[in-house]
């Protein structure tokens, strides 16, 4: 057993924190934005990037162009539900998603909810240093360790556990930035 085979379930966790916080709204215009939206097409739930072109037009626009015209009225209503705040206007051709400005309130909101995807990040964290010591216990019961070498993967678990969780607080920190720079 090596403490290397851990890294993988801790990236993940860092992987899915940086997925999960792209969706927040800053006051810039990012395509990962609309990640979580899906629309109902061809009778079917499915991604809009699946079903249309997402670009950035500026800092506080962002368009969707539908492959099949025909289904701007599904994409505009997927966006309309997706709880993002943003009103879609529909030209025929393409949706352009203007972003408002974020308002003091709205900007206290996403730090909270983002201090509540930090903390489900850190807790994940915990549930593989769990793992982790659980897995080298067994292996000492089994003989497959001494206690010496139980210690030392225990330290070089609490090692990796702080170098993450330092991972976490610099993302937090970048985040925390956007969301409060108007």
């Amino acid at each position: 057993m090596n403490v290397q085979d851990f890294k993988k379930e801790f990236n993940a966790v860092i992987d899915f924190l940086k997925t999960d916080i792209s969706q927040l709204r800053t006051g810039r215009a990012t395509g990962a934005m609309l990640d979580s939206i899906t629309v109902e097409t061809y009778g079917s739930r499915q991604p809009l990037k699946a079903v249309g072109t997402i670009t950035v037009a500026d800092a506080k626009t962002i368009n969707v162009e539908p492959w099949d015209k025909s289904q701007l009225g599904a994409i505009e209503k997927g966006i309309r539900d997706s709880g993002l705040g943003i009103n879609p206007v529909n030209d025929g051709k393409i949706i352009r998603l203007i972003l408002p400005e974020l308002t003091s309130e709205r900007r206290q909101e996403l730090l909270k909810i983002l201090s509540q995807k930090l903390e489900s990040a850190r807790i994940s964290i915990r549930k593989v240093r769990e793992e982790a010591r659980e897995m080298v216990v067994l292996e000492e019961k089994e003989g497959g360790m001494s206690e010496d070498q139980k210690f030392t993967m225990f330290d070089e678990v609490e090692k990796l556990v702080k170098e993450y969780n330092e991972q976490i607080k610099k993302i937090a920190e970048q985040k925390e930035k956007e969301i409060t720079s108007v």
